[in-house]
């Protein structure tokens, strides 16, 4: 299957904390990766009844530092469908606390998840009605 659009509702949205912030006072990068894997995740649920497990992470872009008070809003979309897994892109926007008219993407992800049963076993995807 080919590459769908994202959805004008986001699978996410969180503000950022201070407890998530590094020694620059910016945002961990592996805080932002976790909350990618969730929004992907969404993204895979949303396909098939399956357990989805995260195989990898590619094309992992940090295109804006993001801060304190920021609410992010993590959009996704299927890129391909295979077999027994999925691949989902992730788009990562940022508003910023005082200017909420303002948007940047601040990171973009593509995450492939597999299909497995109970036993961690690799299972065929079989699509949602």
């Amino acid at each position: 299957m080919s590459a769908t659009q994202p959805s004008d509702c986001p699978a996410i949205r969180v503000v950022m904390m201070p407890r998530d912030t590094n020694p620059h006072g910016t945002i961990f990068g592996g805080v932002l990766l976790s909350y990618i894997d969730q929004a992907g995740a969404v993204e895979a649920r949303r396909i098939a009844p399956h357990i989805f497990v995260t195989i990898a992470m590619e094309a992992v872009e940090f295109k804006q530092p993001v801060v304190v008070g920021d609410l992010l809003s993590f959009f996704t979309y299927v890129e391909k469908i295979g077999s027994s897994s999925v691949r989902v892109r992730v788009l990562v926007e940022a508003e910023r606390m005082g200017d909420p008219m303002l948007r940047l993407r601040v990171t973009e992800a593509s995450v492939i998840y597999v299909a497995v049963d109970e036993q961690g076993r690799k299972i065929p995807i079989r699509r949602n009605a």
